[in-house]
C-alpha cells in the first residue's frame, strides 16, 4: 500500500514537474512586424505628388517584408522607394528601429476633387499588416488676383516723377503671368518697373505676391489740377484695377529781361545807371515772394526796387528798376553783372548783363586844362626869355 503511495506521488511529479520545465526551456518569441505612418492622410491638387513615410518595426528575428498596394485608381503611378531606388520589399532586424520607405504617388491632371483611399499591405514571414492610407483631391483655385498700393494720391510740380509703390499678389493655385496696362491723360507717360527694370508682365507662383513701382511722369507745361490715373493688372479672366492720382501743384518758370530784350547797359565809373527789368512767370503756378539780387564786381552796387515781389500770378509780368553803380575807379570797359530773381517756391532764374564802363567827363576836362596851362606857361617863357 505504501509502495502505492509513493508510485502515485512520483507520477504526479513527473507529470506537473518535468513536462512543464521542458515546455517552458522550449519556449520561442512568435515573429511580428509593425508598419505606420505618421501622416496617413494628405490633401493636395490634381497634378501633384503625395508621399507617405511608411516605418517598419519587427520583433522576434529579421524578415524580409513585401509590400503592395490596394485601392490605386486607374491613370495612377505608385512607387515604394527606399535608399534612393524604387523596391518591392524591406528587410528589417528587431534591432533596426523605425526602418523607412516611401511610397510615392503621383496624382495626374484632371483628377475630379474628392477623398481616395488606399492600403499598404506588407507581409511578412508569418504575419500581413494592412496600412490604410488616403488622399484628399482639392478643387484647384482659378486664377485671382489682388492689387494694392501704398499711397494712391502723390503731390508734386509738372517737373515730378510720381512713384507708387503696389503689391500684386496671384492668390490662385495655378502660375500665371499678369499684363500691365494703363490709363491716364494726355500728356503723361506711366511706366511699370519690377526690380528696377522696366516691364509690362509679371510672373507669378501659387500665391505669390511682389511688388511693382509704378511711375507716372507729367509732361513741363501741365497745368496745375488733380490728374487720376487707372492700372490695371490682367491674368486670363481676373482683372484688378488701381486708381491713382497725380496731384500737381504747379510751380512758377521765370524770365529776366529787359524792356527792349537786351541784356546791357551803359554806365559811368562812380555814378547811378538805372535799368528798367521786365519779370514775367509763364509757368503753371503764381511765383511768391520773389526777392530779387545781383552779384557785380568788387565795389559795385546794385539796387532794386521793388527788392521783393510777394506774387507774379501765371502770365503776369512787372517791371523792377535796377540801380547799377560802378566803383569811381573803375577802368573803362565791359563787366558782366549777373541778376537773380528767387521765388519761394520755384527754381531761380538769373540772367547775365553787360555793363559798358566809361570814365566821368570831368576828368578829362580838368586833363584839359592842365595841359593847356603847361602849353601856356612854356610860351611865356620862351617868350620872355627868347627877346633877350
Amino acid at each position: 500500500m505504501r509502495t502505492l503511495r509513493w508510485l502515485l506521488v512520483a507520477v504526479v511529479a513527473l507529470t506537473f514537474g518535468v513536462f512543464p520545465v521542458s515546455a517552458q526551456e522550449g519556449v520561442t518569441e512568435t515573429p511580428a512586424i509593425d508598419v505606420f505612418s505618421r501622416y496617413p492622410v494628405q490633401v493636395l491638387e490634381a497634378g501633384q505628388r503625395a508621399d507617405f513615410e511608411l516605418r517598419f518595426n519587427v520583433t522576434g528575428v529579421a524578415q524580409t517584408i513585401y509590400l503592395d498596394l490596394e485601392g490605386l485608381p486607374e491613370g495612377w503611378d505608385a512607387t515604394f522607394q527606399g535608399g534612393g531606388d524604387t523596391i518591392q520589399a524591406i528587410y528589417v532586424r528587431p534591432e533596426d528601429e523605425d526602418q523607412v520607405v516611401r511610397l510615392r504617388v503621383e496624382v495626374p491632371d484632371g483628377v475630379e476633387a474628392g477623398s481616395y483611399p488606399l492600403t499598404v499591405i506588407a507581409r511578412g514571414d508569418r504575419d500581413t499588416v494592412r496600412v490604410p492610407l488616403e488622399i484628399r483631391v482639392k478643387e484647384r483655385v482659378p486664377a485671382k488676383l489682388s492689387f494694392t498700393v501704398d499711397l494712391p494720391v502723390l503731390r508734386g510740380t509738372p517737373t515730378t516723377t510720381f512713384r507708387y509703390s503696389a503689391e500684386l499678389k496671384n492668390e490662385g493655385d495655378e502660375e500665371i503671368t499678369a499684363n500691365l496696362t494703363y490709363e491716364a491723360p494726355q500728356g503723361f507717360l506711366v511706366t511699370f518697373k519690377l526690380t528696377g527694370q522696366e516691364t509690362t508682365s509679371v510672373p507669378l507662383g501659387p500665391n505669390e505676391s511682389k511688388r511693382i513701382s509704378i511711375e507716372v511722369k507729367p509732361y513741363t507745361d501741365v497745368p496745375a489740377g488733380q490728374y487720376p490715373v487707372s492700372v490695371a493688372a490682367v491674368a486670363g479672366e481676373s482683372v484688378v484695377t488701381l486708381d491713382l492720382v497725380a496731384d500737381i501743384t504747379g510751380q512758377p518758370e521765370l524770365s529776366l529781361t529787359t524792356e527792349d530784350g537786351r541784356l546791357s547797359a551803359n554806365a559811368t565809373a562812380g555814378k547811378e545807371t538805372p535799368v528798367t527789368l521786365v519779370l514775367r512767370n509763364d509757368g503753371t503756378a503764381s511765383a511768391l515772394n520773389v526777392e530779387l539780387s545781383a552779384s557785380a564786381p568788387s565795389n559795385w552796387s546794385v539796387e532794386f526796387d521793388p527788392k521783393t515781389i510777394e506774387e507774379l500770378p501765371v502770365g503776369q509780368e512787372v517791371k523792377v528798376n535796377a540801380t547799377i553803380k560802378p566803383t569811381e575807379k573803375a577802368v573803362a570797359g565791359d563787366y558782366i553783372v549777373t541778376m537773380r530773381a528767387r521765388p519761394e517756391n520755384g527754381n531761380t532764374e538769373s540772367a547775365e548783363f553787360r555793363i559798358t564802363v566809361t570814365t566821368s567827363t570831368l576828368w578829362g576836362i580838368v586833363g584839359v586844362a592842365l595841359i593847356a596851362v603847361a602849353v601856356g606857361v612854356v610860351a611865356l617863357a620862351v617868350m620872355r626869355f627868347g627877346r633877350r
